[in-house]
């Protein structure tokens, strides 16, 4: 197929085993509306929405770092994104795809325009923490999943050949976990505001690479701004995330500006103190600040669940400014509809 447009649907198409045009897709979608499981009625929604006669959809932002908004996504860029991802994990019409995320969210809806652009056969599953306990050994070419589906299905993942995870941060005994596996996983960075991932890194790189068509460069704050304006927009995209830029292609992330603390007039950036925490606490948690007469802001460590006792041993690798100085213990962290923590809402 040459320069696809959202209303094309490719002939090698395949939805849980059958090909299906446009004109099967939106008898699918009224079926799913009326009858289906509730994690199918969204697919049903999007479909509809995919082949009205606008030339957008509208999206909800996650919320994780700021207020939800509603934005709307140019379907052609979509389109444009999803060959994008084909080209940079050389997808082939044909392959096979496993869909294991909810279309509520841009990246299950990527993962189903990936599919019909691109043709894959696709088998949609109940997008479930253990999406591949049913599947029999069915083998795949292409997997999206969270952190916490990847986690679930260590067992099952040798038998799909390439496999992306995004929405969280991986952490480290999950990153070994997967390292040990034959399958190729990434841990991807994007946004909705990106149209789901624009770059992408083995698990156990340090730099994420973006894919075709983007380049990169940041700005007075040091924070990432996107060229993409093949896949995205003619507008850059100007992100909060502080980055240390490795080349115009190449980047590694290191926290969000927004999350910053200002200790005593030195500056922390609370991801790179939860990498250095990471495994050797075998709970939720993350790293906050809260008002000190003396510092201005000092350190926090929230965990989650019930009170218990902490080896300050764990804080040796922290520089003086990163130890924290307090330690609060959360019942449940307040969550966006899928998943992410929000870390103010849950420190209050």
């Amino acid at each position: 197929m040459i320069n696809p447009t959202y209303d094309n649907v490719h002939n090698q198409f395949k939805l849980n085993g059958f090909h299906l045009n446009k004109e099967d897709l939106c008898r699918v979608a009224y079926s799913f509306i009326k009858e289906g499981d509730d994690w199918e009625k969204p697919v049903g929604d999007f479909l509809l929405d995919w082949f009205d006669e606008k030339t957008y959809v509208e999206m909800k932002t996650s919320g994780s770092t700021g207020t939800p908004k509603t934005i709307r996504v140019d379907k052609q860029a979509m389109v444009n994104s999803a060959l994008a991802t084909g080209d940079f994990f050389g997808l082939h019409s044909g392959n096979r795809a496993l869909q294991c995320l909810p279309v509520k969210y841009v990246a299950g809806k990527m993962m189903l325009i990936r599919s019909i652009i691109l043709g894959l056969d696709l088998d949609y599953v109940a997008p479930t923490s253990h999406p591949m306990e049913n599947l029999d050994d069915t083998n795949y070419d292409f997997a999206a999943m969270v952190p916490m589906q990847a986690q679930n299905s260590l067992k099952e993942l040798k038998n799909v050949k390439k496999l992306i995870v995004g929405g969280a941060r991986i952490s480290k005994r999950l990153e070994k976990d997967l390292m040990k596996l034959p399958t190729e996983v990434y841990e991807t960075y994007g946004m909705t505001e990106t149209i789901t991932h624009i770059a992408a890194k083995k698990v156990g790189e340090k730099e994420f690479t973006v894919l075709p068509h983007v380049t990169i460069t940041y700005d007075d704050r040091n924070c990432l701004v996107i060229h993409a304006p093949h896949i995205i927009a003619e507008e850059t995209v100007v992100t909060n995330d502080l980055v240390e830029l490795i080349n115009e292609n190449q980047f590694v992330f290191l926290g969000r500006i927004d999350n910053i603390i200002n200790s005593g007039g030195v500056k922390i950036m609370p991801e790179q103190v939860e990498k250095k925490l990471d495994g050797k606490i075998d709970r939720r948690f993350f790293i906050a600040s809260k008002e000190d007469a003396e510092l201005g802001e000092k350190v926090v460590l929230v965990v989650e669940g019930e009170p218990f006792d902490i080896d300050k041993v764990i804080f040796e690798g922290l520089d003086k400014y990163e130890r924290p100085k307090e330690i609060v213990f959360v019942a449940k962290f307040k969550e966006t509809e899928n998943g992410k923590v929000i870390r103010k809402e849950s420190l209050v």
